[in-house]
């Protein structure tokens, strides 16, 4: 009974899923489909409400006159789409992707159209997919927004150092060597901001573009993370205000010392910024078997407002933002490239100090490609 029982399971398996038909209001955006004559044959939905008429108006209404899209330079898009000799670039016979064209009235609608023709050459059907550019304006916005954020971010620092070496090289004589190596301090902590900006930047553009390197080799993650706590309390920052607590017998771990210096910068600064009592740093190993535990942990805890559960799955996104303190919004989405080019993971959670709690888990040992 058994084996035909898994006999049954496996022909119902194999049998194939049959779907119900593809019906033009199940699409998400507009639809416009048209016949050889360029009348309109049917549309749907989604193109009712883009267009603001029905579909009783429509049906049988030449595209040119029910629809007529003019590009930004006033041109009929109907007309100049089937002559070839005004074909704009970017357009065929077949159609032509994504473009911004124009309703009566100025309403901006982003048109994408695919034409079937005989083998003559001749309109069998051209099919129009309509969308507004709300989502293009979204993205737009974040840009805009990266700028002005970036230009604020460089403004800054860039504005104290023309300042304090100002102040040196018209008065020099006038100031002691303590108030000297403070104001050169300050240039120099201020041109490291700059640079870690611009690193960033270029950081974000090959993540997105799927070009982001490692350099592996062995290195102690633990000494890193002190380091870079050492640097705050030479900065100024309290001794009491960083707690850092290393296991012992930790497994090798096989980094890019360098891009796992921008992950603990990112995210100790991150706690920093974003709590006034203990930052808590912890390298740990999962499962805590020391040399044979397959990850090296570090979390970092701060006692902030913490992220929200709603918001924890945008936390590692580019150009979000946490709140009024929060930087550019490409730290942490930095972050989460760097780590999973290490094929690691990286998440977020309340920490026991009632703030956020990031947690960087990395494979440990040495990688495959490198072993033997």
């Amino acid at each position: 009974m058994p084996e035909a029982r898994g006999s049954a399971e496996a022909a119902s398996s194999a049998r194939p899923l049959v779907l119900p038909a593809l019906d033009l209001d199940d699409l998400p955006d507009g639809v416009v489909v048209t016949d050889g004559d360029g009348a309109i044959a049917d549309l749907n939905s989604a193109a009712e409400r883009l267009l603001g008429r029905a579909r009783t108006d429509l049906v049988g209404a030449p595209l040119r006159r029910a629809l007529p899209l003019q590009d930004t330079s006033g041109r009929r898009w109907w007309d100049v789409v089937q002559d070839s000799s005004r074909r704009p670039h970017g357009v065929d016979p077949d159609g032509h992707p994504e473009r911004l064209l124009l309703l009566p009235g100025g309403t901006e609608v982003l048109v994408t159209a695919r034409f079937l023709r005989d083998e003559t050459g001749a309109l069998l059907r051209a099919v129009l997919a309509l969308r507004t550019p709300d989502e293009r304006r979204r993205a737009e916005t974040d840009t805009t927004s990266l700028i002005a954020t970036v230009a604020h971010e460089l403004r800054s620092p860039l504005t104290s150092v023309k300042q304090f070496t100002a102040s040196l090289l018209r008065r020099w004589d006038r100031f002691s060597d303590e108030q000297k190596r403070l104001m050169l301090s300050t240039v120099q902590a201020d041109a490291d901001r700059v640079s870690r900006l611009v690193g960033d930047l270029l950081d974000v553009a090959r993540v997105d573009a799927g070009r982001l390197t490692v350099h592996r080799r062995p290195m102690d993650l633990a000494a890193l993370v002190r380091e870079h706590v050492d640097r705050l309390r030479m900065a100024g920052y309290d001794d009491e205000r960083f707690e850092l607590t290393v296991a012992r017998d930790l497994p090798e771990l096989w980094a890019d010392p360098d891009r796992m210096a921008q992950v603990v910068t990112n995210l100790v600064d991150n706690a920093v910024r974003h709590g006034a009592g203990t930052v808590v740093v912890a390298v740990d190993c999962d499962p805590p078997a020391g040399p044979g535990a397959s990850w090296i942990v570090l979390t970092v805890d701060d006692n902030g407002d913490g992220v929200p559960v709603e918001n924890r799955p945008y936390v590692f996104s580019k150009f979000w933002h946490g709140g009024a303190r929060s930087g550019t919004g490409l730290g942490l989405y930095v972050t989460r490239g760097l780590v999973e080019a290490h094929g690691g993971d990286v998440d977020v959670d309340s920490a026991p100090t009632g703030g956020a709690r990031f947690t960087v888990r990395l494979p440990a040992g040495e990688p495959v490609a490198t072993a033997g």
